[in-house]
């Protein structure tokens, strides 16, 4: 017999949906037709063993026992699903052949086959595992994912990168959140002090914009504004650029904050010829954005309907498990397999029909348009969240299940618009020996960006920003004024007039607080905040702390540990995370040292690594800071009260 192995129970009956009948269902699992049986985890039905499990002795909590390091890594099975484990355990004996269903992620691959490896499977039956991969739960799509099966041996790299993520977690959470919840009681801090190996980072990045928030003190700074008019009267404006002699009057991002330095330049160019020294034209083309993945969704979503990353994922679990009309959700790719491309004409016409907001769009979407999302080799387990061929229609959608619905649609049909384009002319004065200049872009072909147009959108894909107004003009530059709309036809060398200058005051402006969408950004391009050039450089491309499915949660974790706060969309962190990051080294609060492991796992994953190229670096680290942690005292959580359960509470061990 065939034993199947599912993620979840949802997911084990779509299985057994798509497989020959009749069948019966039974506690735990489903006989299908044949004697085969399909069976499922449900979720992680193992966890990593407590420190007691190890040594006795790690029941107390004492510095002199860190940092805890196993010799031999031990899992449990967790209460609640015991007799779910005991149904597997049953099937695994009797099959002939195991398929393997976990999710078509990383803590996928890893949840069965640590499970496998739990039961001590045979050799002979570990090697003719097979893997079935599915990203949709509707049954045409399951039965197509049932006719690829593909050896499981060859996702293993995927559970050694999941099973080194869950022990440096546990590592390093276990043993940091010891230390320094036994010196943070030292002087009066009566909660636990929760550090994880990504957490903590985050909450650094949070406590470090709060502080320059703090600390920023406004300046003026000044900028002189041309007004040209043509021999025909026909006007424009040009921005002064400043000259290397002005470096002494202006800040590290070149702004002049010399006010005497720009009213002279004010005066000088006042009534004044202009010379035209150059002119460029170019015609610029930008494709469709990528479709979504969970990162990116739960930033729109954030931006565009006040929704938190937690929220927006349960949202997409609904629309995938329940409601079958996405694909699977957890996933950080945003690129499609080219197989699937033979749907979208009939993907697209079940939208057109779906009396949604963007069916009309639907209905003028070209199908013969293959974008750039179309790319094998940049899918891996999964691919971008995009709808299913399932129609919405006769569905009872919440407001939010509309919404998340509403986007994932309309980033998959940009893929079937074509290219946004516009013609963008830069022109470069000298007036009395000073050098201004201005930039126009004027829209030629909307395309994609017709989707777009009844919100301003910033749109972002591989980490690059521009800000797209209606009716697809941009402000691409902040060398030059933007002019709306087209610029007079000059040529090099025409003689212009200046009327008059102006002077503009500004101010300086302190970073924004972190929201919802802003920290979630902030985790999927954290080179951004890496201070390490080469590092910053190395993560580039691989860039992120935590996962697509772990990022929600650890922010909320953050939350509930009462280390952050929300005041409507801001959110700050509180004393007590305040005094956390205070008492830390900095290697724990800066994102570098966590990054640089992300991106190893990563290389894991991709077998680019292994594991204990991983780990022993961890473990070296752990032991210098559990040295650090142990010779100094935390003062900066003197005085601060928990929010938090206090430490050291034993849990109440579950009746038999």
């Amino acid at each position: 017999m065939k034993l199947y192995i599912a993620e979840k129970p949802s997911l084990g009956r779509a299985i057994a949906e798509a497989l020959p009948k009749p069948q019966k269902k039974h506690q735990g699992y489903i006989e299908i037709a044949g004697g085969d049986v399909v069976t499922w985890c449900v979720g992680h039905i193992l966890e990593q063993a407590d420190p007691d499990s190890y040594d006795e002795k790690f029941k107390k909590w004492q510095l002199e026992h860190l940092p805890i390091i196993p010799n031999q890594w031990q899992l449990k099975p967790k209460y609640k699903t015991k007799s779910q484990l005991a149904i597997i355990r049953k099937f695994v004996k009797q099959c002939s052949q195991i398929i393997h269903a976990g999710d078509p992620d990383r803590e996928g691959q890893l949840l069965v086959d640590e499970v496998i490896d739990y039961l001590n499977v045979t050799s002979q039956k570990r090697d003719s595992m097979q893997r079935l991969l599915i990203s949709d739960l509707n049954l045409p799509a399951v039965k197509r994912s049932l006719n690829q099966l593909q050896p499981n041996k060859h996702f293993i790299p995927l559970s050694v990168s999941a099973l080194a993520r869950s022990r440096a977690d546990w590592l390093y959470g276990i043993n940091l959140t010891r230390a320094y919840t036994i010196q943070g009681g030292k002087v009066g801090y009566q909660g636990v002090l929760s550090v994880g190996r990504v957490q903590t980072p985050i909450l650094g990045l949070v406590v470090n914009r709060d502080k320059e928030i703090n600390n920023f003190t406004s300046k003026p700074f000044y900028e002189v504004l041309a007004h040209i008019f043509t021999p025909s009267q026909q006007q424009f404006t040009a921005k002064w650029q400043p000259s290397e002699a002005c470096q002494a009057y202006m800040d590290d991002e070149g702004r002049v904050l010399s006010k005497g330095l720009a009213e002279n330049v004010v005066g000088r160019i006042s009534n004044q010829p202009a010379t035209v020294d150059d002119i460029k034209k170019q015609q610029k083309k930008l494709n469709a954005p990528l479709p979504y993945n969970l990162s990116t969704l739960q930033i729109d979503a954030a931006k565009q309907f006040n929704m938190n990353a937690k929220l927006v994922l349960d949202v997409c679990q609904s629309l995938y498990e329940k409601h079958k009309l996405i694909t699977y959700p957890r996933s950080d790719c945003r690129y499609l397999p080219s197989e699937q491309f033979s749907l979208a004409k009939s993907i697209v016409a079940m939208l057109g029909k779906a009396e949604l907001p963007f069916s009309n769009s639907a209905q003028q979407a070209d199908t013969s348009i293959k974008s750039k999302a179309w790319n094998n080799a940049k899918v891996s387990a999964h691919h971008a969240i995009i709808p299913t061929e399932k129609s919405p229609l006769g569905l009872s959608l919440s407001n939010l299940e509309k919404n998340v619905y509403g986007l994932i649609v309309r980033q998959y049909l940009a893929q079937f618009y074509p290219a946004f384009i516009y013609q963008q002319t830069h022109v470069a004065l000298t007036i009395v020996g000073g050098k201004f200049a201005t930039t126009a872009n004027v829209t030629e072909q909307l395309g994609w960006k017709v989707l777009f147009e009844r919100t301003s959108e910033k749109i972002s894909d591989k980490g690059s920003e521009k800000n797209y107004e209606k009716g697809g003009e941009s402000k691409l530059s902040s060398d030059s004024p933007w002019q709306k709309g087209s610029l007079p036809e000059l040529n090099k060398n025409d003689s212009l007039h200046c009327e008059k200058g102006e002077l503009l005051e500004k101010q300086t402006q302190p970073p924004k607080h972190f929201t919802d969408a802003t920290l979630l950004a902030a985790m999927t391009g954290i080179n951004r905040f890496v201070k390490d050039r080469a590092l910053k450089a190395i993560l580039k491309d691989t860039d992120g702390l935590g996962t697509e499915a772990t990022r929600a949660g650890i922010i909320e974790l953050l939350f509930k540990r009462g280390f952050l706060k929300r005041q409507g969309k801001i959110i700050n962190a509180t004393p007590a995370g305040i005094g956390l990051v205070g008492a830390l080294p900095e290697m724990c609060t800066t994102p570098d040292m966590t990054a640089k492991w992300e991106a190893t796992l990563n290389n894991i994953a991709e077998q680019q690594a292994n594991y204990k190229s991983f780990m022993q670096p961890l473990q070296n680290t752990l032991h210098e800071l559990i040295d650090i942690a142990s010779s100094n005292v935390p003062v900066s959580l003197k005085g601060i009260k928990s929010t938090v359960k206090p430490a050291y509470k034993k849990r109440k061990k579950p009746k038999k």
